[in-house]
């Protein structure tokens, strides 16, 4: 394992002075301290990797509501030991019956509705946890669910980079009756860093469930109690799509990179424009231009140009593409892609490539003493998802309808019970056949691009596993627009030289990573300072 940082490489201005969690037994990585806790007693109770996943996303969904909950997807990479095997879950909802392109035009739409009711798909994420346990895991789902019931029912304090997004969405949630009744405090304000936070509307949910299994939402009392409200402020939703979601068992999609082997969940998600940026990279000598120098940046981020152009093109539900996963992964599309980069230019736009046709956020990571591993993305997508929180529920609903495409045609077209293009990605690396790291980095649009440079700064660069979350990263946005931490003054007028235009990067997300890593014995993990969370093992 690497272990020691070069000299010239730069930490994140966030950088909390962390060191590496070494471990002998199993190990927990999670973005809020009490989802940590509650995930680490189930490991030293005996319980497995996916009992500590499930309990902590569903902690997760009290102490995080505004990234995470049963209004959500989810997406899983397990590693069997049992089976000795890497498994991949698509948790992930599709649009309701009512959801077509004319629908959506006539109520008014340009886009794909961003938020509001139209812009709500089926949830999956309860459906995952109930799959992953009934499959993989010892314990029940009221088991697993307690923890999360105790902290909705009797409160907690809210943590400080918590507060400060809660803080952010109080006109979004104020513009819903029941997100202002259930996430803001007297109707008008989020909690502060430090203030006791309770959602009883939540426990009682968490509870039905725990009462009632995943059936109380798929097509029981709180479902019908979703679709009603949702129906009320003109979703799309009906009773039989939440009896009909259904997760889905999938094998995960790789490529190799210097002896080690990324792999992502395959489409909807965007998992597949990593590898691609992996595969692009490979082509260059990354290590000698130096980490974080002009030469390293501009040449990733145009890979990550033309990578996400290609996504924004041919990735879609994976039962409508037209071009074959693998084909955008072929080694010789990806270099004569690679052969597009103008190493001494920015590029304006990056136009997808030609291609045979063919058939916000929270991200978890544990291992055990049986040496199972799980990397676990469960989200709503931005902000409290859609806004909307069907009153007396205590959750919000996601909204992943923003997706979808409302142009005719397109591969992505909203239609009913298709899945949208996702961005939520469960990273997973191994070694020669054997698991070496469950991570993934939470942001949206920031996760492929930053699951190359944590990769890349433990492999090319020999930083451990805290070192490798704390370096300083940079996050491309849209055209010449760039943004990278800690930035000094000649690396600056290196890029603009460039084209590039460098935007604020204190006013910037760069997201938030967790990761655990297999040693030769016991484990560690690492917890990114950019969050509230943290590492901790047993």
């Amino acid at each position: 394992m690497p272990t020691l940082t070069p000299a010239g490489v730069r930490a994140a201005a966030t950088l909390a002075g962390r060191s590496t969690v070494y471990a002998p037994h199993g190990a927990v990585a999670t973005s809020q301290p009490l989802a940590t806790a509650a995930a680490l007693k189930v490991l030293q109770d005996g319980g497995n990797a996916v009992d500590a996943a499930v309990t902590a996303a569903a902690a997760l969904s009290v102490v995080e509501p505004h990234m995470t909950g049963m209004g959500g997807d989810l997406f899983a990479q397990l590693w069997s030991a049992e089976e000795g095997r890497l498994i991949g879950l698509d948790a992930s909802g599709r649009a309701g019956a009512r959801m077509t392109s004319e629908r959506v035009r006539a109520d008014g739409h340009t886009t794909a509705p961003p938020t509001g009711a139209g812009s709500v798909t089926t949830p999956g994420a309860l459906a995952g946890w109930a799959a992953l346990l009934e499959r993989h895991g010892t314990l029940p789902l009221a088991r697993a669910l307690a923890p999360a019931m105790e902290l909705a029912e009797e409160g907690f304090p809210v943590s400080p980079v918590i507060a400060r997004q809660w803080g952010a969405a109080v006109p979004k949630l104020a513009a819903d009756a029941g997100a202002r009744a259930t996430f803001l405090v007297d109707g008008r304000r989020a909690p502060r860093a430090g203030e006791w936070f309770s959602n009883p509307d939540l426990a009682a949910s968490l509870g039905a469930v725990a009462e009632s299994g995943p059936g109380a939402l798929y097509g029981g009392a709180l479902g019908a109690r979703v679709v009603e409200g949702l129906r009320a402020l003109g979703g799309y939703l009906e009773l039989d799509d939440l009896r009909a979601c259904e997760p889905n068992w999938v094998e995960p999609i790789s490529l190799d990179y210097k002896g080690w082997t990324l792999w992502e969940i395959p489409p909807a998600g965007q998992g597949i424009a990593a590898l691609q940026i992996l595969g692009m990279a490979a082509g260059f000598d990354l290590a000698g231009m130096g980490h974080n120098s002009a030469a390293y940046l501009h040449t990733l981020v145009e890979i990550k140009k033309l990578a996400y152009a290609d996504l924004a093109a041919y990735v879609c539900d994976r039962d409508f593409m037209r071009v074959a996963p693998h084909g955008l992964l072929d080694p010789g599309y990806l270099a004569r892609r690679r052969g597009e980069i103008d190493p001494g230019r920015a590029a304006e736009r990056a136009e997808p490539g030609r291609l045979a046709t063919a058939s916000e956020t929270v991200y978890l990571a544990t291992a055990d003493r049986y040496g199972n591993m799980v990397s676990l993305i469960n989200s709503v997508f931005e902000h409290f998802g859609s806004g909307v929180v069907v009153p007396g529920t205590g959750f919000a609903l996601q909204n992943r309808g923003a997706g979808f495409d409302l142009a005719d045609g397109h591969p992505n077209q909203v239609a009913p019970g298709k899945r949208p293009r996702h961005t939520i990605i469960p990273g997973f690396v191994t070694k020669d056949g054997a698991p070496w790291m469950a991570f993934g980095v939470m942001g949206g649009a920031m996760q492929p691009q930053g699951h190359v440079q944590v990769l890349l700064n433990l492999v090319e660069f020999g930083m451990d596993p805290q070192q490798a979350l704390d370096a300083a990263r940079f996050r491309h946005l849209a055209g010449p627009r760039l943004a990278v931490e800690a930035i000094d003054p000649d690396t600056r007028a290196e890029l603009e030289a460039m084209g590039h235009e460098l935007v604020g990067w204190t006013e910037t997300d760069f997201g938030g990573a967790q990761l655990v890593m297999r040693l030769d014995r016991g484990w560690a993990a690492a917890s990114d300072p950019r969050k509230d969370g943290m590492a901790a093992g047993h």
